[in-house]
């Protein structure tokens, strides 16, 4: 088995989204592995400073922060006395180091994590070089691994899936009543249907189909003449003045709730508040908040056509849609409406997605990896 491991990273602590998130569990599990197994595990991460380090998930010797100093990033780690026997890069954009501590080590395991669409497209030379080079690509969901074939002629044979796992630090509820505090803030009476979207709202990133849902509530308003839509996550000035403008244009100033950014503490209860989770997406890499929502018993509508259908178990556990059919998105939304929610259906949805996408899997999958089962 290969038992020293590093892992390099862009950003892990100093920003929140799905690959951080992603890092996050991978690094906790990769240290679990190598604890076990008399190993040793470092994560070096280019733009943290050591003081953005989240002990819960490592502790302060195996986790080295470089604040965006690429020299001595590079230099660092190519001349370090530790020899790890695999090399893990977290995004394609450390494509550099990893190809550097190949040229230098050529017989150390490099393995890459492929995302979403960082890889679904053209790539530049050194990171065509880095495909070729590798030994493994770590694929979170199916999509990716067959983009990974279709972009880039990668064999099917170097890439194998491993979906994302909850991170194991996530606050799951045992309960699923509607938050009080979250009733008050947002001046709802905890009996109105509450559709809920988290994603990053950004104007180079129209894809996360968060104004296709604008519409369908549009749509449904007069079915559902108390219909909520909770619309979360940080967005940038030209973002939010398109989508402000939408909401304006569609008449749904008094449906539409648009929060900005949410505190990770908070998330789990805003999972609670909803009866619908809402992302019709045409390019998640995986979309580790569908298992996030998931797992506090809220049924997912997706897209069908990326990496959410992994999430969702091919339809075991959510609804994947043409993301580009308002129809098919009202009809589904009305289909969950029309048939609410019992306490018992959230809490066997929530065991389900636990049963799939807990921690404890996420490293026996690691490990046979490093066995080379």
């Amino acid at each position: 088995m290969f038992k020293n491991i590093t892992l390099f990273s862009l950003q892990t602590f100093c920003t929140t989204g799905g690959i951080q998130k992603m890092t996050r569990t991978l690094a906790h599990s990769l240290n679990y592995i190598c604890q076990e197994n008399n190993g040793s595990f470092k994560l070096v991460s280019l733009y943290d400073t050591d003081n953005d380090l989240m002990p819960q998930y490592l502790p302060p010797d195996k986790f080295r922060g470089f604040g965006g100093m690429r020299i001595s990033f590079i230099l660092k780690n190519l001349f370090t006395k530790q020899k790890p026997d695999v090399i893990i890069l977290s995004h394609i954009n450390l494509a550099l180091i990893g190809l550097l501590i190949k040229l230098i080590r050529p017989k150390t395991q490099l393995w890459l994590i492929a995302h979403g669409i960082e890889v679904w497209r053209p790539i530049s030379l050194h990171k065509k070089q880095l495909l070729k080079r590798c030994d493994k690509v770590l694929c979170v969901s199916s999509y990716t691994k067959a983009q990974m074939h279709k972009w880039h002629q990668v064999a099917p044979g170097k890439c194998v899936v491993l979906n994302n796992a909850l991170d194991p630090f996530m606050k799951i509820p045992v309960h699923f009543e509607k938050p009080a505090y979250l009733l008050e803030r947002y001046g709802l009476s905890g009996k109105q249907p509450v559709i809920f979207t988290l994603t990053r709202l950004a104007a180079t990133e129209q894809y996360k189909g968060h104004d296709r849902a604008i519409r369908a509530i549009a749509a449904l308003k007069d079915k559902f003449p108390d219909i909520k839509y909770i619309l979360a996550g940080k967005y940038d000035e030209a973002e939010g003045t398109r989508v402000k403008q939408l909401i304006a244009a569609l008449g749904v100033t008094k449906q539409v709730i648009l929060t900005g950014f949410i505190n990770e503490d908070e998330l789990p209860d805003h999972f609670l508040l909803a009866d619908i989770f809402v992302l019709p997406s045409r390019k998640e890499g995986f979309g580790i908040v569908f298992i996030e929502a998931l797992a506090c018993g809220l049924p997912v509508i997706c897209g069908n056509a990326d990496g959410s259908t992994d999430a969702i178990r091919n339809g075991e556990l959510g609804k994947a849609i043409d993301a580009d059919d308002g129809h098919e998105l009202e009809y589904c939304i009305t289909s969950h409406l029309n048939a609410p929610l019992t306490l018992d259906s959230r809490k066997h949805l929530k065991d389900k997605c636990l049963q799939y996408f807990n921690e404890e899997t996420y490293i026996n999958t690691l490990q046979k990896m490093l066995n080379n089962d």
